[in-house]
């Protein structure tokens, strides 16, 4: 299994002491005092780690597995070898979580990259900059004029902060971030090369001048507990701001476009391109590899697939994949029936070819 050297141990724990912390049920109390040093996947856990099982696609590692303990839901209890002892769980994989988060929390947010506290000789910071108590600021970052940062952020190494730009409390921006004309919220986690602020993709088109750039004059807010993966990049807004709504989680190289609104609590997966100035509601799911154009409204609750181009407004709630995106159950209809046609040369989904 992988060894974690570079986070802290966890501490050992018996089966009784990790049932009470996930709410699990231990299903033989005579094995409460076994000993837990570590978690680990079915595969690759020992005598001496604790795994879970809540996906019938991986019951051949449950049958195979060396754990000494397993999280398991009461439908798969039967499934669990002898030698393994049993928390019943309703939900393992989150009972797991819940452990991990305990054993495991300074894997949660990054730290200082050099293990430093206060600022680095070699930081630079404009004496015009305001710094709380508490602030950790990595060698080579660059803090500029006016700017603003919160007490218990750290700026990574080789990060630059804008002048002017304002920093909550208990964030993180990464190494070789660049941050201009942006507003953020408390508890932000910037991962390393990220982009914020820099100009829009605007220009007005084949004049007779050539392409005639149009000012970028918005700004990006990003509101609290926002987390965003490496290389992401979010443009500032043209006429109005760029927003990125409390809770949202934004996978690597993800890119922003001017203008757009997104909602609270949503989650975006890598690769995503969004065009200027759409709008996404609150607690909306968009796959990997995902395109929307510009000037579109993805309502609340809206889910789309990886690796399709949307096109087209999507409904509150929609469930919607392909390319041109459509609702899910019309784009498997649609592929179905191009697979009949190609095959036996009938286009009708429910069977049956030509005469």
């Amino acid at each position: 299994m992988a060894q974690p050297i570079f986070f802290k141990r966890p501490p050992s724990s018996t089966l009784a002491e990790i049932a009470a912390l996930t709410g699990a049920v231990l299903v033989d109390p005579a094995q409460g005092a076994r000993v837990i040093r570590a978690l680990a996947s079915l595969d690759e856990a020992g005598p001496m780690h604790l795994s879970f099982f809540d996906n019938l696609r991986y019951a051949d590692q449950l049958k195979a597995t060396k754990a000494g303990a397993c999280l398991v839901n009461s439908r798969f209890e039967a499934d669990v070898p002898a030698h393994v002892t049993i928390l019943r769980a309703a939900q393992p994989f989150r009972a797991f979580v819940k452990l991990a988060r305990t054993w495991h929390a300074d894997a949660l947010r990054p730290q200082s990259w050099c293990g430093d506290e206060g600022i680095a000789p070699s930081a630079i910071i404009d004496p015009s900059a305001r710094l709380e108590d508490g602030v950790i600021v990595d060698p080579l970052a660059v803090i500029g004029p006016r700017a603003e940062i919160g007490s218990g952020t750290v700026i990574g190494p080789g990060a630059v902060i804008g002048a002017d730009v304002r920093i909550g409390r208990d964030c993180n921006v990464g190494a070789r971030t660049a941050i201009q004309f942006a507003l953020i919220g408390n508890n932000v986690l910037i991962h390393p090369g990220c982009s914020i602020g820099q100009d829009g993709y605007g220009f007005l088109f084949f004049g007779p001048e050539g392409h005639l750039k149009v000012p970028q004059t918005g700004r990006v807010l990003i509101q609290n507990d926002v987390e965003i993966g490496a290389g992401t990049t979010i443009d500032r807004g043209s006429l109005r701001d760029t927003v990125i709504g409390e809770g949202t989680k934004i996978d690597n190289q993800v890119q922003v476009g001017h203008n757009v609104t997104i909602g609270r609590h949503c989650l975006l997966a890598a690769q995503i391109g969004l065009a200027g100035s759409l709008t996404i509601g609150d607690n909306v799911a968009l796959g990997a590899k995902v395109g929307i154009n510009n000037h579109l409204k993805i309502g609340d609750g809206a889910q789309v697939t990886a690796m399709s181009g949307v096109k087209d407004d999507i409904p509150p709630n929609g469930r919607w994949g392909g390319f041109f995106a459509k609702p899910t159950r019309q784009w498997f209809r649609e592929i179905i029936a191009v697979e009949r046609l190609a095959q036996d040369g009938s286009a009708d989904p429910k069977g049956g070819g030509r005469e």
